[in-house]
C-alpha cells in the first residue's frame, strides 16, 4: 500500500452506512446484482467498515446471457424486452437473493452509454430491491458522462434500498 493511500482512504459512503445500519437493526444480509454499475455498488458497500455482518456477495451480470444462465432471469422476457427493462431487474434481485442465500438484494440494471440500448436512451436505470417483506422497482433517466452515471445509479440504489428497509 502506498503513502498515499494511506493518506487517503475511500470516502465512506452515508448511504451505504444507512443501508448497512437498517439491515443490521432487521437482522438481515445483502447480495447485489449488478449490470450497469458493473460490481461499484458491493464495492460501495464493502467499503464500510464492519459490512461483513450483512454483506453475502455479489453478482456481476453485465453480458445478457449471463442475467439468464447465471441469475435465472428468463430467457424468453430477456428476449422480448431486452436487459435493459424494470422486470428483468426484479429478476435480478430475486435470483440474487436465492443464490446468495441472502434477505434482501439489489439489482441494477441500465444503459451507461456512449449508445442507447434496448431502445432506451443513454441514462436510463432500473433498480430493484427484493426483500423477505415485498418487491420495489424504479425507474429512473439520469444525465452526465459514463463514469457520472454510474457513480449516481450506486446512490439511486442505496436510496431505493433505504425505502424499502
Amino acid at each position: 500500500m502506498t503513502d498515499q493511500a494511506l493518506q487517503h482512504p475511500p470516502r465512506i459512503d452515508p448511504d451505504a452506512e444507512a443501508v448497512l445500519a437498517a439491515l443490521d437493526r432487521h437482522g438481515w444480509t445483502v447480495s447485489t446484482a449488478e449490470s450497469l454499475t458493473g460490481g461499484l455498488l458491493a464495492a460501495t458497500l464493502v467499503d464500510v467498515p464492519g459490512a461483513s455482518a450483512s454483506v453475502r456477495g455479489g453478482i456481476v451480470a453485465y453480458a445478457t446471457d449471463v442475467k439468464a444462465s447465471v441469475l435465472g432471469v428468463d430467457r424468453a422476457l430477456l428476449k422480448r424486452a431486452g436487459a435493459v427493462d424494470p422486470d428483468v431487474a426484479a429478476a435480478m434481485a430475486r435470483g440474487a437473493r436465492r443464490l446468495l442465500a441472502t434477505d434482501v438484494a439489489i439489482a441494477t440494471t441500465g444503459v451507461a452509454g456512449p449508445d442507447p440500448q434496448d431502445d432506451k436512451p443513454v441514462g436510463t436505470l432500473y433498480v430493484a430491491v427484493s426483500t423477505p417483506e415485498r418487491e420495489a422497482v424504479r425507474g429512473v433517466v439520469l444525465s452526465g458522462s459514463r463514469a457520472e452515471i454510474r457513480r449516481e445509479s450506486v446512490r439511486v440504489a442505496l436510496r431505493v434500498c433505504l425505502s424499502e428497509l
